[in-house]
């Protein structure tokens, strides 16, 4: 298996296609939790029912947090959860999880686990959209420990416009072990999708207001 960055990030788009952790609609579109329309719609919680993809990607995460000096693990409530749990114990760290707000009851905690003051934490999600909920995670880290994380990883990203403007604003690195270009690139060379419906997902991810107002 050839080891760079991009064979990974395309392989990794494959393997979501094959499972159906990915889907791309030429039809109606998919409406997001925020109310974006879209040709596509990624759910990565189906990659935890397939054991060998599951460890490809931890393996991916792994490599990528090694680059990083971390104290904690933390995933993203509640999609980067169960990726972040295998994470810190395949490197014997703490984890905790966290919510975009503080929950509604009891201790009303919006980090649940032990999160020592000062810990460097590494964020962990499975999908990042838009970026605004990743972000007010982020915002909780800072406020609770005194530092952002060290990084924030997540197995895909759509490539939205102004996405990485948010991360980078917040001085947070950002990186994902595939994305929207590997995707399309993956789709149409494996022939999931025609280039009829490849230019629409280009089109979509490069202004989907207007994309939704044609659809």
């Amino acid at each position: 298996m050839i080891d760079t960055s991009e064979s990974i990030a395309k392989q990794v788009a494959l393997h979501l296609l094959k499972i159906g952790a990915i889907s791309i609609s030429s039809g109606k579109p998919y409406v997001w939790s925020s109310g974006i329309k879209s040709p596509v719609y990624c759910d990565n919680r189906l990659t935890l029912s397939h054991p060998k993809i599951r460890e490809f990607l931890i393996d991916g995460f792994v490599k990528k947090a090694a680059r990083h000096d971390i104290d904690c693990i933390a995933g993203v409530a509640t999609g980067g959860i169960a990726h972040a749990a295998l994470i810190a114990d395949r490197l014997s760290l703490p984890l905790v999880y966290v919510r975009p707000k503080p929950k509604g009851h009891g201790h009303e905690n919006q980090i649940e686990g032990f999160l020592p003051k000062n810990s460097k934490v590494l964020l962990i999600e499975d999908l990042v959209a838009t970026g605004r909920s990743t972000i007010l995670v982020a915002d909780a880290i800072q406020a609770f420990t005194g530092f952002m994380p060290v990084a924030t990883l997540a197995i895909f990203t759509y490539n939205l416009l102004g996405v990485k403007d948010l991360f980078e604003n917040k001085e947070i690195p950002f990186e994902t072990l595939s994305d929207f270009d590997s995707l399309l690139e993956v789709a149409f060379d494996s022939n999931y999708i025609d280039s009829g419906l490849h230019d629409s997902l280009v089109e979509w991810r490069n202004d989907y207001h207007t994309w939704a107002l044609k659809h």
